[in-house]
């Protein structure tokens, strides 16, 4: 539920009454991942998406009758040949969702409506929640903060609240969404239970270096993305809030100076559109030593391969310059600032999930990646276990 957290902290914050879906699990050619959640008030009103649209009437009804009876329900969706006009994902594949009714009288209202503000607000926290198990622990909840602290919990049960902390810290740091099975006194002590954990982290970082029209085009296709987005140029007549409405940021100083001052992480991306060796080279020789996910740097091929010599001659190794992308983006014919920045945001989601960046028509790769695993899915690929068991509905 918290990828809709900032409408759904609104909804919560009015004091409505709602039911929340969330994808728990996915196998075969499922288009939304685990996490992906729709929200329906006692008004009818809907927000968010489990299916792109396979199965959202079906869901909606459920949502409806959670409101109305408190009931929680797991419940599987996958494609039927027997009834081409049942409910179900026409892509081949199969998703568990649970429906979760967040009523005024619900034990975990508050600590669901903590979880999301924190994510409403781009501050850190993971929220597990109970999937299958005892009933005594349905409808309750966890949430953890950097750092370990938690709130809310599970009952009369404290070893299996620290030991869910402790691995919801994990998930968190990793930026990972999932299930967890874990016993329900802790470890694997009492009987099996089931949690679905969410992880909220701030939006990635994505700075632009370089205040260039092209850069105007990336920016907002950045903030289309998800990222925050930093635009930096040490000629203030170019880095001005007019010409960048979009910029959460817009510093004015030499790029690789700003650059050994803020803080990267694994998810920042950098995009040097400067073009001049005075400043791609000082700012590259950095970039391309520190752990941040993307360094790609524009130009003509005649540009880059001048500021390949440069680099070398500045002592950055071979590792270090296969990490960067030059010239900047995928092959797509671009020639305007929007098509460009098309061609970048391309690369950058290709690298970022693992893509080939090849047309999918013909191709034999999955659709959907998984880099961090290295796994895509596809009907040639194991389907991933699911937590529902083998029947198709669970009444809580």
């Amino acid at each position: 539920m918290l990828d809709i957290a900032e409408e759904l902290h609104r909804w919560i914050g009015q004091g409505r009454d709602v039911a929340v879906a969330t994808v728990v699990a996915v196998g075969g050619s499922a288009p939304r991942p685990p996490g992906a959640a729709l929200a329906v008030d006692a008004g009818g009103t809907a927000l968010g998406s489990v299916s792109g649209g396979c199965v959202e009437g079906a869901v909606y009804e459920l949502c409806a009758q959670a409101l109305r009876d408190g009931e929680t329900v797991l419940e599987r969706f996958g494609y039927s040949d027997e009834d081409a006009f049942a409910a179900g994902l026409t892509c081949g594949g199969v998703i568990d969702v649970l429906v979760t009714p967040v009523r005024a009288d619900a034990p975990a209202r508050p600590v669901l409506a903590a979880a999301l503000a924190a994510a409403a607000h781009g501050r850190a926290a993971a929220l597990a929640r109970v999937v299958s198990g005892p009933r005594d622990l349905r409808g309750r909840a966890l949430l953890v903060r950097p750092g370990g602290a938690y709130d809310g919990g599970f009952g009369a049960h404290p070893g299996l609240d620290r030991a869910v902390a402790a691995e919801a810290g994990a998930f968190l740091d990793a930026g990972r969404t999932g299930t967890l099975e874990i016993g329900e006194r802790g470890s694997w002590r009492g009987a099996p239970l089931t949690l679905l954990i969410e992880s909220s982290l701030p939006p990635p970082r994505m700075i632009v270096f370089g205040a260039i029209d092209f850069a105007s085009a990336l920016v907002r296709i950045g903030k289309f993305l998800g990222h925050h987005v930093t635009v930096c140029d040490a000629r203030p007549v170019f880095a001005t809030r007019a010409r960048f409405p979009e910029a959460d940021e817009i510093v004015v100083e030499w790029p690789h100076r700003y650059l050994e001052r803020t803080e990267v992480d694994g998810r920042t991306v950098l995009c040097v559109l400067t073009h001049d060796s005075r400043f791609d080279v000082p700012l590259l020789e950095l970039a391309l030593r520190l752990p941040v996910a993307y360094v790609g740097a524009m130009g003509s091929r005649r540009t880059h391969l001048h500021r390949d010599r440069l680099l070398r001659e500045a002592g950055v190794t071979e590792p270090e310059l296969a990490r960067l992308r030059s010239p900047i983006g995928l092959d797509l014919g671009a020639r305007t600032p929007e098509e460009t920045a098309l061609s970048i945001a391309a690369e950058i989601v290709a690298a970022r999930r693992g893509g080939s960046g090849v047309p999918l028509a013909g191709a034999r790769t999955p659709i959907h990646h998984d880099a961090a695993s290295g796994a895509g899915t596809s009907e040639n690929r194991p389907r991933a276990r699911f937590v529902a068991g083998p029947v198709a509905r669970q009444g809580f």
